[in-house]
């Protein structure tokens, strides 16, 4: 083992620098007795993105064990890429909603668009072909003097989910937006994503297999999107719009063609693990796949396709450019699934291969730059029961206002529905093509979406829905609430409902108040 070392200019790692990339000083004293030193620069870039709250789970994973998780129609719950529920007729269904809150409040249009192109990564790298989306919004007060920046954001993030949904010809088929002054300072755009394949075809995010080559293929790495992911685990500020740089870029055309050639890469049959680049990258996809394959990896970064010759490796394996996936082939067959891609225009390199160390080596320009375990950081970062207590403002919160009754009933009910939150969004919703793909009977503006399932006798109904409000009065009667609604949904389309996914979105753990809401209102969703 050759003990990595740093190339001149890079920083000298210390307590500081790790708490500069959101790194406690417990956590950065483990990495370090972990590493029996301290890490190099690239090491601890590639640490701090496995720790953060949006890789590691580490505030909320003790909550999310409480959700029921196992069914006779779940074929896989959470760990994988998205959930898979079976659907009969030899099917399945492959699905998961995720957030991009930070990047979307940041610059709309791309943080919307981006949103939309890694959910249905998620879905495709799982082997189903993606055939609806939903999206799920809240913004603020679009009128007065805060109005022009919230309809700046309004504009920009329908745009970036339309034009994305709608260039790779995936139809957008419900959803819902809510307004309400509590969203000024930060929105909320959640996107989901539906596929559905054979029973057969379902393909995991593993490497395994010592001797495996481990190929890159999609867009080149660019600097786009680097620390997107501890962007995504941290409070918003004044000097937020300073982080522009961290929103990555989509291309919905390349996004289009790496679907088509991964879908048919899968099928070749050489082809024993995928995972999409999404959230830090090359980081995340090599770590998390030897983790699940209990394998190590070795790669060579001088051979990932790059967009500027000088990024660094702390760069390359930060990146969060778009449109990338990984691929892990049967030894021997790479060229096979570089000749498919290629036929669809996409540049394919194999980067490295599968060890069985239980380690990632990385190396550049003849040095190594790290060499970490790989189950520790993906597994092993500390999982804490953080501090739970209701807001002191709870009952203030809580408080019954007495309201006069209206003089005039029909004009309050008018007023009501001229409000943004009550009004007609089919301004919305027809920017978004919702009939593409010839799947759709029932679409945008009903309780639930209904897609035929062509070849079989079933149709699939899909619905989101919460009342925040609920949540942020009563957390627990709001987590219940919440799925009560979507199955009534469900129901008033004759549907019965066979599985769920949730995209919780609270503010810092570490704040009591926020850990107790997060807490509770998970509760209230087990129980329901």
């Amino acid at each position: 083992m050759t003990t990595p070392g740093s190339a001149a200019g890079e920083p000298v790692v210390d307590s500081a620098l790790a708490a500069d990339h959101g790194l406690t000083g417990e956590e950065f004293g483990g990495l370090c007795e972990l590493l029996g030193r301290s890490p190099t620069w690239t090491e601890l870039g590639i640490a701090s993105a496995l720790y953060s709250e949006h890789c590691s789970y580490k505030s909320s994973k003790i909550h999310l064990r409480r959700f029921p998780t196992r069914s006779r129609r779940v074929v896989h719950g959470p760990g994988e890429n998205a959930g898979v529920v079976d659907i009969g007729h030899g099917w399945v269904a492959a699905f998961k909603m995720e957030s991009h809150n930070h990047p979307s409040f940041i610059e709309p249009y791309q943080g919307a668009a981006t949103g939309v192109g890694g959910i249905l990564r998620d879905v495709f790298t799982m082997g189903a072909r993606p055939i609806a989306c939903l999206d799920s919004l809240r913004f603020g007060e679009i009128e007065g003097e805060r109005g022009a920046r919230m309809r700046h954001l309004v504009d920009g993030v329908v745009r970036g989910i339309g034009d994305y949904g709608n260039c790779v010809g995936i139809p957008t088929v419900g959803g819902e937006t809510g307004f309400h002054p509590s969203y000024n300072g930060n929105i909320l755009v959640n996107a989901f994503a539906l596929g559905v394949c054979r029973e057969d075809g379902i393909f995991t995010a593993t490497a395994s297999g010592a001797g495996n080559p481990i190929l890159y293929a999609g867009s080149r790495t660019g600097r786009d999107g680097i620390h997107g992911a501890t962007m995504a685990s941290e409070a918003f500020d004044a000097e937020s719009e300073a982080k522009r740089p961290t929103v990555q870029v989509g291309d919905p055309f390349t996004e289009k063609v790496l679907l088509e050639a991964s879908l048919e890469a899968m099928r070749s049959g050489v082809v024993l693990g995928v995972q999409d680049m999404g959230a830090a990258g090359l980081t995340s996809s090599c770590f998390e796949m030897a983790a699940r394959g209990g394998a190590g990896v070795e790669l060579d970064l001088d051979l990932v396709p790059l967009r500027e010759a000088s990024l660094t490796p702390y760069e390359i394996m930060l990146s969060e450019s778009q449109e990338r996936m990984v691929f892990v082939t049967r030894r021997g067959q790479e060229e096979a699934v570089t000749r498919i891609l290629s036929r669809w225009g996409l540049e394919a390199s194999k980067i490295g291969r599968v060890t069985d160390s239980g380690r990632a080596r990385l190396t550049f320009r003849g040095r190594t730059v790290a060499d970490m375990p790989v189950e520790p950081l993906v597994d092993g970062p500390p999982v804490y029961d953080r501090p739970a207590a209701p807001p002191a403002d709870l009952r203030e919160r809580q408080r019954v206002v007495d309201c006069d009754t209206p003089e005039d009933p029909l004009r309050a009910l008018r007023d009501l529905l001229g409000t943004p939150e009550l009004g007609d969004k089919t301004w919305i919703h027809r920017q978004y093509d919702s009939t593409v793909r010839s799947n759709t009977i029932v679409g945008p503006g009903s309780d639930a979406a209904v897609l035929r399932l062509k070849g079989t006798p079933s149709a699939l109904a899909l619905t989101s829905d919460v009342n925040p409000s609920y949540c942020w009065l009563e957390p627990r009667m709001g987590g219940r609430q919440a799925v009560a609604e979507a199955v009534r949904n469900l129901a008033t389309v004759g549907a019965e409902p066979v599985g769920m996914t949730n995209c919780l979105n609270f503010g810092s753990p570490e704040n009591p108040g926020i850990a107790w809401q997060l807490r509770e209102c998970i509760e209230g969703m087990a129980e329901a």
